[in-house]
């Protein structure tokens, strides 16, 4: 029996010990009470505390996890050390009704550093509890004033005013909110098919519109390219038949030349006055292959015809003599009677040739 005085001794001296010497690790900190009443925070390192009057103050945590089947759960607890980090408060999502009434489910998280941990003790008795019914009523009041759709794409806006109603709140509990984000928005099975159908009724219209579209720019290309064309032929057409005209006009002025000076030349070779008859009777002479070419047996000529034989055979007396020169023989000139050129019978005559 004589040990257990001393066990009991032992035992006292450990309790004291372990009451009044406190290891603050880094980024915590305790709330110390001297008989009830708040005297100081403890920072990190080595803390003496008064056995029986001072005693470090606990705070109420909470931890969203979960578990190897999958399914979440929160634990609850206290602890004495405040952690100065950034925390992260998950909760289950929650049903929350929009401005169409529409049921979803939306999952949020928060994020959040303990500024002052002197308020984060006494201000609020629960304070993980406390942030997370804050989030919960900020965001059914948020959501409540907006339409599904709108609540669909406005994650930024959501999460900035959940953000400033929070931080709004909370500011007296010595709490500083960093960000706040909603994990997932789900609405109903039925309201999710709809949407779906919805979905890949707009992405048909707009393979629709977009295929209208290409279709409509293929034909105004097309129609622009026929019409480019066209006007490419046109003017093709247009500089080629300039370019035929002026080398007609040039061949045509060229022959004109030519003629000029053939025609000077034979005035040159015939005697004066004599030019006009040659002309007249090469013409006469090109024209009678055209007039006896017919299928008629009878053949007209102008009265004159006789005298324009007798000057064609002056012009070729001429031209002997021209191109024979002194001794050249003279030409007789041989002229029809009359009426055997006017035609092979003078029973076809019309009135008034003849005699």
């Amino acid at each position: 029996m004589t040990w257990i005085v001393p066990l009991v001794i032992l035992m006292i001296v450990l309790f004291i010990g372990t009451n009044s010497f406190k290891v603050i690790g880094q980024a915590e900190v305790m709330v110390i009470e001297r008989l009830g009443r708040f005297n100081r925070i403890a920072r990190s390192g080595f803390n003496v505390l008064i056995p029986f009057i001072e005693r470090p103050r606990t705070i109420d945590v909470r931890f969203f996890g979960q578990d190897v089947s999958g399914v979440k759960k929160v634990t609850a607890g206290s602890t004495s050390r405040i952690d100065l980090r950034e925390q992260v408060l998950n909760f289950p999502s929650q049903p929350v009704i929009t401005k169409d009434n529409v049921t979803i489910d939306i999952d949020a998280v928060m994020y959040y550093r303990v500024a002052d941990p002197q308020k984060a003790t006494y201000s609020v008795q629960n304070l993980p509890f406390a942030l997370e019914t804050l989030t919960r009523t900020a965001l059914r009041n948020i959501v409540g004033e907006m339409e599904l759709d709108t609540t669909l794409t406005s994650r930024d806006e959501i999460n900035k005013r959940m953000r400033e109603t929070i931080e709004e709140a909370s500011i007296g509990w010595g709490v500083d909110v960093t960000r706040v984000e909603l994990q997932s928005i789900e609405p109903p099975r039925d309201i999710q098919q709809s949407m779906e159908l919805q979905m890949r009724a707009e992405r048909e219209r707009r393979a629709s519109v977009t295929n209208a579209e290409a279709t409509k720019r293929a034909q105004i290309l097309e129609a622009e390219g026929s019409r480019e064309s066209q006007i490419q032929k046109a003017q093709g057409e247009r500089e080629a038949s300039i370019l035929r005209a002026t080398g007609l006009a040039e061949a045509r002025l060229a022959m004109a030349t030519a003629e000029a000076e053939a025609i000077g030349r034979i005035a040159a070779a015939l005697p004066e006055g004599q030019v006009a008859m040659y002309l007249l009777g090469q013409k006469y002479l090109e024209m009678l292959p055209a007039l006896s070419a017919g299928k008629g047996s009878t053949v007209f000529l102008p009265a004159e015809a006789a005298g324009m034989m007798g000057a064609l055979g002056g012009i070729k007396e001429l031209l002997a003599r021209t191109s024979g020169g002194s001794n050249a023989e003279p030409v007789k000139q041989s002229v029809p009677p009359r009426q055997s050129l006017l035609a092979r019978n003078p029973g076809d005559l019309p009135p008034g040739f003849g005699g």
